[in-house]
């Protein structure tokens, strides 16, 4: 495809909120993915029974664990993924995770709401002075999510994780707070 064929994207926009219990559904659809759940660290879901008991005792519970929701229309507050950003042992640093339905991928919606969760976090987690993410190297999805919403690609760090019974090479982003925000 030559360049004056292509169709700029409009700009993805998203919404970031806390999750309720009654989430539990719209959670399921993409949680139950195995797809979504092959670049996880948890397995696909198989029924609403322990999904609803992780939203309870892990998602409400946790400091910076939100729905991601696309703005406008009909679904607004349904979620279609979940970002995270938790503490590790040093409080100046915290991890940031996310998860986003299958029928989302490639239309920049997780970068928006990486981008919006850089444009917030750093407001409302005191001390936090940088954010982490650590991504599969076989996943170059989630890495250039990451790139285009202005993480530094720091170093590959071999043999670093240990996910679903194998050891893998993870690559190690970073964003602080005196990194310029994309827009």
């Amino acid at each position: 495809m030559d360049q004056s064929s292509r169709e700029a994207r409009p700009a993805v926009e998203v919404t970031l909120r806390r999750f309720d219990l009654s989430d539990v559904d719209a959670m399921m659809a993409w949680a139950s993915d195995p797809q979504v759940a092959a670049v996880c660290r948890w397995d696909a879901y198989e029924s609403t029974e322990p999904l609803l008991a992780f939203i309870r005792d892990v998602v409400l519970p946790h400091p910076w664990f939100r729905a991601i929701c696309l703005s406008g229309g009909d679904s607004e507050s349904r979620p279609i993924g979940a970002v995270s950003v938790t503490p590790t042992g040093d409080p100046c640093r915290a991890e940031l995770g996310y998860v986003l339905a299958r029928a989302h991928w490639g239309k920049g919606v997780a970068t928006a709401a990486v981008k919006r969760t850089v444009a917030t976090v750093f407001g409302e987690v005191e001390g936090l002075e940088r954010l982490e993410a650590l991504v599969d190297v076989a996943n170059p999805a989630s890495q250039r999510v990451l790139e285009k919403a202005g993480f530094s690609r720091e170093a590959v760090l071999r043999k670093y994780g240990f996910v679903k019974g194998t050891v893998k090479d993870m690559v190690m982003f970073s964003f602080i707070d005196t990194d310029p925000l994309v827009e």
